[in-house]
């Protein structure tokens, strides 16, 4: 079956949008869904450099009075692609949020960031708190460095001959292999999505992400963390976020419940939620459960 996703489309619904809004410069596509009753829902894909698809469980927020606004990030997917990379940094997606919130006029807003969406929601409410209502995290880390010492540690209990075939073609440099990429996906379906058969919208997103955003932030893959986030930290400065905040992730993790949890420790008042059934992607994985907990938190902060 092949998803809507995968095609520009049209919206799912008579009322949604789909679009291209101009943001410092650069043109960015987005989709808006539902109308707003008791507010409006930013979701921050991840990546760095995949797409908005992986979110579509959310539009079932709509149905409980929140609009919904996903969109492709500064070169990922159907967004521009901007011909200087020294673009791509935390600084500059920061306030491509604001950029966002603010052409298409939305107010105070709630965040929902996945992944490294996750550490541009808490990069965002350092900076600009003030507009923003509340909070979520899912599967992201404060510390890059932590982070990738816990994706080294879930590596070293793969298969050893796993780690054998991706420690040869490592040291190889030769990341394209398909002997290593198979490896790869041994670590992926433990720790990114554990369903037997992942849904097209993540498969989606998995193989149409920017190499440019990827490695140039990234790296070459998920344990080998060589761009310009390798040493990124905020985990000090988290005490400053004030506003409703709730953090999750999956109990089998890539971006462990130990990474995840020392990010909410230093955000005062902030929530804790672990998704003992998932691994990286807690809104399929366990989708139910996962949207009534995004619910009934926003509910509460609406």
């Amino acid at each position: 079956m092949t998803s809507i996703w995968e095609t520009p489309g049209k919206p799912i619904q008579p009322g949604d949008e789909e679009g291209f809004v101009k943001v410092l410069g650069f043109n960015l596509f987005y989709r808006s869904y539902g109308k707003e009753k008791k507010g409006t829902v930013i979701c921050l894909h991840g990546g760095p450099g995949a797409a908005h698809n992986g979110f579509r469980p959310l539009i079932d927020l709509t149905t409980h009075g929140y609009r919904v606004i996903m969109y492709d990030q500064l070169g990922s997917d159907k967004s521009e692609v901007p011909k200087n990379k020294e673009l791509l940094n935390v600084e500059h997606f920061v306030d491509e949020v604001d950029g966002v919130r603010t052409a298409l006029g939305l107010g105070k807003v709630s965040l929902i960031g996945w992944s490294w969406g996750g550490m541009l929601a808490m990069a965002y409410a350092l900076k600009y708190q003030d507009n923003l209502k509340a909070m979520v995290t899912t599967g992201g880390p404060a510390s890059t460095p932590l982070c990738v010492e816990e994706m080294l540690r879930l590596k070293n209990e793969l298969p050893k001959e796993v780690q054998e075939t991706m420690q040869k073609y490592e040291s190889e440099g030769d990341y394209e292999n398909r002997e290593y990429l198979n490896a790869v996906e041994v670590y992926y379906r433990r720790h990114l999505c554990r369903l037997p058969e992942w849904p097209p919208e993540l498969l989606y997103d998995v193989n149409h992400i920017s190499k440019l955003v990827y490695q140039t932030m990234w790296g070459p893959n998920e344990f080998v963390c060589v761009g310009t986030l390798r040493y990124w930290d905020i985990t000090e400065s988290l005490h400053e976020i004030r506003i409703p905040t709730l953090m999750t992730c999956g109990r089998y993790d890539e971006i462990t419940p130990r990474t995840c949890r020392s990010a909410h420790e230093y955000v005062k008042g902030s929530k804790f939620e672990i998704f003992e059934n998932s691994a990286h992607s807690g809104l399929w994985e366990e989708r139910e459960r996962y949207l009534e907990l995004i619910r009934a938190f926003l509910d509460k902060h609406h």
